[in-house]
């Protein structure tokens, strides 16, 4: 068996490096080609370009750099029908795999896609663009698996590999301890972004409405995971202008999983984040704050109800969203406060979360793989794959 794979992301060679394991699990004489990371290396592909080839952020620098990932994808293509796998994954990238991905189709190669783009969220049209270049689609989670179906494009729900990574027990006691917080003090988990540009925009009315909540209850501590370096010293910056707060406040780079076990509540900016909250089964407030000109924009491409991915994935309103002008340090502060102050909601709020954890759990990979096989073996996805 034989298959190509094309990952451009740090976290797409983590993908990558868990299906070729699963695959090989399934299949002992395998071979894998294309491009991916060190894990994907590991795992034994044979990789025609550095990771990093493809990782390629923002609309000028894409325009830059278009020349030679056209050039790119031209030789993978030539790759690829010379070596004749019998499918070829595209692994996230969807900018890059799905024109890949539709042109190998075209010449006769079955093809699927690891991580579907936010096309329920914005850009819907491209789905049209996406049935001819698929034979399937591996997503995430539910609502996504449930748009495809809608659109007729074969789909398998595989679950999310970071369900299957965070326990579905943790302790909230254990987190504290490592983080040095007290275990009877109240404890609010801070994340306003891991871009600078969040944080200038959300990272002050946060830590005004983490004040003010200490002021309500009398005693607050407050943990905030930096994402790098330049965000520690930007995020310690603005607690200068609150000294009673940050005597009261650990920041620490990275750790944002033992951060939000930690806390009682998170305080948080819309993303992946959300996710990870609800994966920990923490209690949030999501806000959003963004340009005039971004968020002016975003409301006439983006066509989904929610932002939060607990929402989305429920389908109702388990946690607050505030977006733009509502944001403010008394709306974070008035959202925050019933979560502290309201035991019995908030424990039912992470026994909701406790079990859309373990329907998110199921096994990533390994369902991942299941569906490559079926598409490899039969040349389609039957209908036990997203129930499997």
């Amino acid at each position: 068996m034989r298959v190509y794979l094309i990952a451009g992301e740090l976290s797409g060679d983590i993908l990558g490096a868990g299906l070729m394991q699963a695959l090989k699990h399934r299949h002992a004489d395998i071979e894998f080609r294309g491009i991916g990371g060190p894990r994907m290396r590991a795992q034994g592909l044979d990789s025609l370009y550095p990771l990093e080839t493809l990782s390629v952020m923002g609309f000028v620098e894409v325009l830059k750099h278009l020349p030679r990932l056209i050039k790119v994808r031209r030789h993978l293509k030539r790759d690829a029908l010379a070596w004749q796998p019998d499918i070829m994954v595209g692994i996230d990238s969807p900018d890059f795999n799905i024109g890949l991905e539709r042109q190998l189709r075209e010449q006769g190669i079955r093809t699927a896609h690891y991580v579907s783009p936010s096309v329920w969220a914005w850009r819907q049209g491209r789905v049209k663009t996406i049935a001819k270049a698929v034979d399937g689609m591996l997503t995430f989670l539910p609502f996504e698996a449930d748009f495809y179906a809608e659109h007729r494009v074969p789909v398998a729900y595989v679950g999310h590999p970071l369900a299957d990574e965070l326990p579905l027990v943790n302790d909230r006691a254990l987190a504290r301890n490592e983080l040095g917080l007290a275990l009877g003090v109240p404890t609010l988990a801070v994340l306003p972004g891991s871009r600078s540009n969040e944080i200038r925009f959300q990272g002050e009315m946060f830590l005004r409405a983490a004040s003010a909540l200490r002021q309500h209850l009398g005693a607050l501590q407050v943990a905030i995971p930096a994402a790098s370096p330049e965000r520690r010293r930007e995020l310690e910056a603005l607690l200068v202008e609150f000294p009673d707060l940050a005597a009261n406040t650990v920041i620490v780079e990275g750790r944002s999983r033992e951060v939000m076990t930690a806390a009682d509540a998170v305080l948080l900016t819309s993303g992946t984040a959300t996710l990870e909250a609800m994966l920990c089964h923490r209690p949030m407030v999501v806000a959003y704050c963004m340009a005039p000109a971004t968020y002016w924009l975003a409301q006439r491409l983006v066509k989904t109800r929610w932002i939060a991915l607990p929402n989305l994935i429920a389908q109702e309103t388990l946690v607050p969203e505030l977006v733009q002008e509502a944001v403010t340090p008394e709306s974070l502060f008035e959202t925050l406060m019933p979560w502290f102050e309201d035991e019995q909601a908030r424990l039912a709020l992470e026994q909701r979360f406790a079990a859309l954890h373990a329907e998110l759990q199921r096994g990533a990979s390994e369902r991942a793989a299941t569906a490559i096989s079926t598409l490899v073996e039969h040349g389609t996805l039957n209908s036990e794959i997203g129930s499997v």
